[in-house]
């Protein structure tokens, strides 16, 4: 059974209580490995009134243990999640696990804690010195993002052929569906230039990638609006946006209980829940695991360590 590094996310948040609650339903899936005190969790056990499981194997991030302020953004918190985080990376980097699954952090808490990245996906794209690709999704869809955590604001300004052309290129490699929809940027796709003419250089983009991948991979691009039409969900299963909500909008209205995150073109896997820490319930209701359980899935199933001793993302589809 492969083992995956499962970083604790914000201890504020439903992050702890997602892994004692699940812990014996993914060990029939992987060997979990927390990268957490066992302190912090008999402490989050405490709080909700449960007995910590005796099995539970961890590795302890280089951080002290904060203390859990239910539904608060703490600089304490922000920063151990942090260095939990840096904790499972290593132990992948050093092919002591298959993969990576985060549990959700809080960005302000991360900067309140002195850390600048904005998140786990800017911290892998530095740290692996890679276009990190965000994709996130379930069985039935996957929304690949070309910009992700950047103002609405900023996003035209990286439209632009070349960055987009390699994305494409990339993201194919990474997953190798059999094609994939992309959407445009503005409404009706620019109407030939009216709106804008950001569609005319996705649209060389998708031709240029497509020649150089010797196939008619990439369809598009299409209105955002109508993109995911029932007709194109039936026909697509991946689909790429140019801006964060354009995307995950309909995907998180659809599965928003299903969906999650991965991150494509680093050399490990990681995966995680496609929702935030959920301050308004932490340690007060049972939060739907459903997403952990799916990014734990993934995980175990895809995970591997090459000759090389380096976890790898598993160049197939999802």
């Amino acid at each position: 059974m492969k083992k995956i590094a499962i970083s604790i996310g914000d201890i504020n948040g439903v992050g702890p209580q997602l892994a004692l609650s699940q812990h014996e339903t993914i060990k029939n899936l992987c060997e979990p490995i927390y990268c957490a005190h066992p302190q912090l969790l008999q402490n989050a056990c405490e709080l909700l009134g449960i007995v910590m499981p005796n099995d539970m194997v961890f590795v302890l991030p280089n951080a002290p243990v904060p203390p859990i302020r239910a539904g608060e953004i703490c600089p304490e918190s922000g920063r151990y999640s942090y260095k939990s985080f840096l904790q499972a990376c290593t132990l992948a980097d050093k092919g002591e696990v298959a993969g990576i699954c985060t549990l959700p952090i809080h960005k302000k808490a991360w900067q309140l804690g002195g850390i600048t990245a904005i998140g786990h996906t800017e911290v892998l794209a530095n740290r692996y010195e890679k276009k990190a690709i965000m994709m996130l999704g379930c069985k039935e869809m996957f929304v690949a993002l070309f910009s992700d955590h950047i103002a609405l604001k900023n996003v035209n300004a990286t439209i632009k052929f070349k960055p987009l052309c390699d994305f494409l290129i990339q993201f194919y490699q990474c997953v190798k569906m059999k094609k994939a929809l992309v959407l445009g940027l503005n409404p009706h796709c620019g109407d030939g230039g009216l709106i804008g003419d950001e569609d005319t250089i996705i649209a060389q983009a998708i031709i240029e990638a497509n020649k150089q991948l010797g196939g008619e991979i990439f369809i598009g691009p299409i209105p955002p609006d109508t993109a995911f039409s029932p007709q194109n969900r039936q026909e697509y299963r991946f689909f790429i946006s140019m801006y964060h909500d354009v995307g995950l909008a309909p995907l998180k209205a659809l599965y928003f209980y299903e969906s999650i995150n991965i991150t494509l073109n680093i050399p490990i896997l990681r995966t995680s829940v496609d929702h935030g820490v959920a301050f308004n319930i932490a340690y007060k209701t049972q939060p739907n695991p459903q997403s952990y359980l799916n990014a734990i899935d993934l995980a175990a199933q895809y995970g591997s360590v090459d000759e090389k001793n380096q976890t790898q993302y598993p160049k197939d589809k999802v």
